[in-house]
């Protein structure tokens, strides 16, 4: 059964799925890039008018939409085709590659921040819609990037500077601040 939750960006939505969705980690897919994809059930949900963005994360998925749909006609589309596919599969729509390669940052302060993020401002951020991921960090400076609902959300640079960037400053003492790319 897919339920549904409201996020703090009018155009996202979080679907909730009992079934494991992503065993890979959050993942972003966006319309622009709908050519390179070889996910077919990613293809075609944003293939759907008006969807703009799609995150997967372990058990939901959030949906971006554009100003020009409504969330009425597009709300049972999405549960429609996540319906649809877990009849059909049983397996997660994103899952581990057996080649896949994660490669390990071994910066001591690159793992603090690494921490903070998993433990601290993740599970927040999921609770939302959205993900944050770390980029880079030079200088003491943290950029992220923002994902999913909270992706273009006006919400987003308040919890960045007054969530993030306080919390990363006080458990990692070399962070000054920190940026959205």
């Amino acid at each position: 059964m897919i339920q549904t939750e409201t996020t703090p960006n009018p155009n996202s939505i979080k679907f909730l799925s009992e079934k494991t969705i992503s065993t890979i980690g959050t993942e972003e897919f966006q319309k622009s890039n709908i050519n390179s994809l070889d996910n077919k059930f990613i293809k075609e949900l944003l293939g759907f008018r008006g969807v703009e963005l799609v995150l997967l994360s372990k058990n939901f998925l959030s949906v971006k939409k554009t100003d020009d749909v409504s969330w009425n006609d597009l709300k049972p589309m999405v549960i429609s085709h996540l319906n649809h596919y877990f009849e059909n599969n049983n397996e997660p729509i994103l899952k581990k590659n057996e080649d896949s390669d994660v490669s390990i940052e071994n910066d001591e302060t690159v793992q603090k921040i690494l921490d903070v993020l998993d433990t601290k401002i993740r599970p927040a951020v999921a609770r939302d819609g959205g993900d944050i991921k770390f980029k880079s960090f030079d200088k003491g400076v943290v950029k992220v990037e923002l994902q999913g609902s909270c992706s273009g959300c006006p919400s987003s640079i308040m919890t960045l500077k007054q969530g993030v960037q306080n919390l990363l400053k006080h458990y990692v003492k070399e962070v000054n601040s920190v940026e959205a790319i």
